[in-house]
């Protein structure tokens, strides 16, 4: 007996069997396809149960993957690596296609959006809006155009009567009346 340690590759004998076990199954032996299953449905099934998170597609990608192995052995090739590698990977990718071929289970209407406004206010609100302009574009136009400098340009009632020339009781008289005019106009 030699004393030098002999270095064995551990896969071999089952590089062998696969190897062996495929060329039962393209005769059609149903004992190699049931060894096959008993050999790697669990690697097949893990695969696609943590791509899919669910028991029963995982199930069914696993029959998948292994009734393509029975129906053409021949699409495995021991040249891209081991046969369990490659049923992993037909695996995981037979996974991922199902998810992406997966329709939302939620209806759309049975889905609740978080918003941190009340869409209703911000609706009547807009609605609200949409009202004055409507009101304001209706004010006759000395009275508009005060309202407009006083509210939306922030001048006082003395700067309005020196910019436009007017005296100081006829812009008021003016405010107060488009004032009290917009008042009648968006009241329900």
């Amino acid at each position: 007996m030699n004393s030098e340690t002999v270095a064995v590759n551990p896969t071999a004998p089952v590089a062998e069997d696969d190897a062996l076990l495929l060329t039962r199954v393209h005769s059609g032996e149903e004992s190699a396809m049931t060894s096959l299953y008993d050999r790697y449905s669990r690697l097949v099934y893990s695969v696609a149960l943590r791509v899919l998170r669910d028991a029963a597609a995982a199930e069914d990608v696993m029959q998948e993957v292994l009734m393509q192995v029975w129906r053409s052995p021949s699409t495995f090739a021991s040249t891209r690596g081991s046969l369990g590698g490659w049923l992993a990977v037909v695996a995981r990718n037979r996974a991922i296609d199902l998810l992406r071929r997966r329709r939302p289970t939620d209806s759309v209407d049975d889905i609740a959006l978080a918003s941190n406004f009340n869409l209703a206010d911000e609706a009547e609100r807009s609605s609200l809006m949409e009202h004055a302009r409507t009101a304001i574009q209706q004010l006759p136009r000395a009275q508009r155009k005060t309202l407009e400098m006083a509210f939306f340009d922030g001048l006082t009632h003395s700067e309005i009567a020196e910019m436009t020339g007017d005296p100081l009781g006829t812009v008021k008289t003016r405010i107060r009346g488009a004032l009290t005019s917009l008042r009648k106009a968006l009241q329900p």
